[in-house]
């Protein structure tokens, strides 16, 4: 089954349909009233925050007050993987914010943020072996089989190159900004690091697409305060090739929600 999701194309305007009629609208809308120069939202700090929670919805346990705190004094501190693990997550953003998004690039910035995550030979590498997506009860998703990883990243950076180039609404922007981070995730191309690298290329997307600014919404922030949501919306199937897509609406909604949260 080929999941393509551009190939979809009519699977594709029929959620679209239904997405823009949810909220299309209210996306202009929502940007016109983002903050993007306030106080506060400093690229460099927005990139900061984005990285701790980002890292947090992962497990890591460091908050953005407490890191905040070690950038300002880092003598103080004593510093330890989780710092390493944030600080290498910003250096990605960085990278990212400089960069166009292709493969390369983004191979580039698993390599950077991966270092205390993965051993070297698997930093910026897809994964070789197999991996499942565990909860409290046990298996919830299998992602696709390693032989198959590099074909199905060459279709989605493909797809990913055409809606690049293609000229698109503020809200078709979001929309597939949402489907290119739900995608990846079912894809599951690395042996660690497919959360972060998710969030990343969302919103380098949105970026590419509508500006450097957008690099500033909180996007990782709102998905780390509604984390059981955020799981519950990716998990469309037990494994790749039943992936029910008729699902994805509501995890399509939660990035533009995020603009709502000041």
């Amino acid at each position: 089954m080929h999941h393509s999701f551009l190939s979809y194309c009519t699977l594709i305007e029929k959620y679209f349909g239904q997405y823009n009629g949810l909220i299309g609208k209210q996306i202009e809308k929502l940007i016109e009233l983002f903050d993007f120069t306030g106080k506060g939202t400093e690229m460099g700090y927005r990139t900061q925050a984005s990285a701790v929670y980002s890292s947090n919805i992962e497990g890591n346990s460091i908050d953005l007050n407490s890191f905040m705190n070690y950038k300002l004094s880092p003598g103080k501190f004593k510093p330890q993987k989780e710092i390493q693990e944030i600080e290498n997550l910003v250096l990605a953003y960085q990278f990212a914010q400089a960069n166009p998004l292709t493969e390369t690039n983004f191979l580039h910035c698993h390599k950077i943020f991966a270092k205390t995550l993965v051993i070297k030979s698997k930093q910026g590498k897809y994964r070789t072996e197999k991996v499942g997506v565990f909860g409290q009860s046990g298996l919830v998703y299998l992602a696709i089989e390693p032989e198959l990883v590099k074909e199905a990243m060459t279709e989605f950076f493909t797809d990913l190159d055409v809606l690049l180039k293609r000229n698109l609404s503020i809200p078709e922007v979001f929309y597939f900004a949402s489907l290119v981070h739900l995608k990846f995730v079912h894809i599951h191309p690395f042996r660690d690091g497919n959360g972060r690298a998710a969030r990343l290329i969302e919103k380098w997307f949105l970026s590419e697409k509508l500006g450097n600014d957008f690099w500033k919404l909180s996007s990782e922030k709102y998905y780390k305060e509604h984390q059981s949501e955020y799981y519950s919306n990716i998990n469309l199937c037990v494994n790749y090739y039943t992936l029910n897509y008729d699902k994805c609406i509501p995890f399509l909604l939660m990035l533009p929600k995020s603009m709502e949260d000041k």
